[in-house]
């Protein structure tokens, strides 16, 4: 029995080398800073659509408003769509069709989450009110490419966000 106890030791130890880079790896995930979100512009409000990864990974969740493309969201990616406040009616279709009604308010930032559910013969995606918290609790969101971008107004590309994130210069004194 002690022979077979002290060979299994050697693989016992080299079991747990091997997962020491993961957790390390694993620990620095979680270290990520928080993505940065800009304030909308003045007399506007924004919505951070979002969609975290799991089921579907493959289906696509077009984001529309009006008939008209506003961005897709692939999954593990989120944009920021920046409009005027008042009613805003988006919607999502697979073999399915999804709506969204929000009511958008001035200097307001609003959550909405697709996610794809079962389908018949492709995923269904469901589009719904989220929370901030539900936002940050998603792992390894990115922003979307601009090449998923649509012709539908408001969404910011990645050069807007980083232009609405940039510090301002302090206004000059008074002479």
């Amino acid at each position: 029995m002690a022979l077979k106890l002290s060979a299994l030791i050697p693989l016992a130890l080299a079991a747990s080398l091997a997962t020491m880079p993961a957790q390390a790896a694993d620990k620095k995930d979680d270290d990520a800073a928080p993505i940065a979100l800009p304030a909308p512009p003045a007399g506007k409000g924004q919505i951070v659509f979002f969609r975290p990864g799991g089921m579907g990974f493959a289906v696509g969740c077009s984001v529309n408003e009006n008939g008209q493309k506003v961005s897709s969201l692939g999954a593990g990616k989120y944009f920021i769509m920046v409009t005027d406040p008042g009613k805003h009616e988006f919607t999502v279709k697979s073999e399915a069709k999804d709506a969204l009604a929000l009511e958008v308010e001035a200097d307001e930032t609003q959550f909405a989450k697709c996610r794809i559910k079962m389908g018949i013969m492709v995923g269904r995606p469901d589009l719904a009110p989220a929370t901030e918290a539900e936002f940050r609790e998603a792992k390894k969101l990115k922003l979307v490419d601009d090449e998923d971008m649509g012709p539908g107004p408001g969404a910011l590309r990645a050069a807007d966000v980083a232009a609405a994130l940039a510090p301002k210069p302090a206004p000059a004194p008074a002479p």
